[in-house]
Parts: C-alpha cells; sequence; structure tokens
C-alpha cells in the first residue's frame, strides 16, 4: 500500500544502490530494478527574465531560494552567450568522465529542468538544446553558462514532494532522492 504524505502520494517501487553503479559500469540492464517516483501537487508558478551576461545556474538557483521553492520543473528559452555544455560521457560504461563542448559566440537555447535542493540549497539540472546557425549541440550547459541577450525562464513549483539532491558515491554524482 502507498503512503500518504503531506498530500502527497509516495511510491517506493524497486531498489537502487549497487544495482544501478553496477548497471552503468558494465551496460548491463538491471531487470529487478524499477523506477522510484512521488506524486505532488503544483504549486506557484514563477515567470522570469534574464539579462546580458547574467550566470544562468546563478540566477535561477538564486530565485529559487528567495522563494522558497524546493522542488520545481524548468523550462528555459531564450539566448546563451557562452557555456561548456557536458555531451555524454567519454564512455558508454565504467566510470562517468564527462565529454564537454564549449561555445563563446552567442546561441539560441531551449531547455527543460529540475530543481532540487542539495545541502547548501537548490541546485538547477537543465539539458537543453543549444544552436546556432547549422551547428547544434544537446546536453547540460554547465561552466560559466551566461545569459545573451534575454533569457525567459518559467519555474513550476513543485508541492508535497520530500526530493533532494543527495551524494552517490559509487558514481560520484549528486542524484535525485526520493525521501519517506
Amino acid at each position: 500500500m502507498p503512503d500518504l504524505q503531506d498530500n502527497a502520494l509516495i511510491v517506493k517501487t524497486g531498489g537502487k544502490g549497487n544495482r544501478f553503479a553496477e548497471s552503468v559500469a558494465t551496460g548491463d540492464r538491471a531487470e529487478d530494478r524499477t523506477m522510484d517516483y512521488s506524486i505532488g501537487r503544483m504549486g506557484r508558478v514563477v515567470v522570469a527574465r534574464g539579462f546580458e551576461a547574467e550566470d544562468l545556474y546563478g540566477e535561477i538557483e538564486s530565485l529559487a531560494a528567495k522563494e522558497d521553492i524546493r522542488c520545481a520543473a524548468v523550462v528555459v528559452v531564450g539566448g546563451l552567450r557562452r557555456a561548456k555544455v557536458v555531451v555524454g560521457p567519454k564512455n558508454p560504461t565504467g566510470p562517468i568522465e564527462p565529454t564537454y563542448r564549449e561555445f563563446d559566440d552567442a546561441r539560441e537555447i531551449a531547455g527543460v529542468g529540475t530543481i532540487f535542493r542539495d545541502e547548501s540549497g537548490p541546485k538547477l539540472h537543465l539539458h537543453a538544446g543549444i544552436g546556432r546557425g547549422d551547428e547544434a549541440i544537446v546536453g547540460c550547459p554547465r561552466g560559466g553558462a551566461s545569459v545573451f541577450c534575454v533569457l525567459e525562464v518559467v519555474l513550476f513549483e513543485i508541492l508535497g514532494v520530500d526530493a533532494a539532491r543527495e551524494p552517490d558515491p559509487e558514481l560520484g554524482l549528486k542524484l535525485l532522492t526520493l525521501r519517506k
């Protein structure tokens, strides 16, 4: 029977831990692992505009902290002047080593992401299509991602979900963790 917590339905299905890290390391599918999930409800919708040279992550995370947003879905559209973009792992198995593509020439962006907190506050995880002319990059913009001209941001607050970004020591990443 699922647990009811703060008007949110939390269903824990399957497990993670070592099986997840093992499946990444070997490329094998963990047959006994299923998705963990939680059902919340829509809270506030925050619409924001970013300006030239603003720090993409810094501004969105600061806004989430100021408004005490703990969980949110994020949509961005507009321009990025520069970024270092994670475009996948160097190898499909073994330890995760990111592959990067960098640009510093002003590009268009359309992206979706999430905000969940870690021990220091709200953390944005964003994946986007980023392009200029005939060149396109799809990945996770990081490393000095700054706004070109204007960036429109919409945060959809999610209430009733107890979630955080917690370290996974085996993968060396902070991953979404649903708590009971």
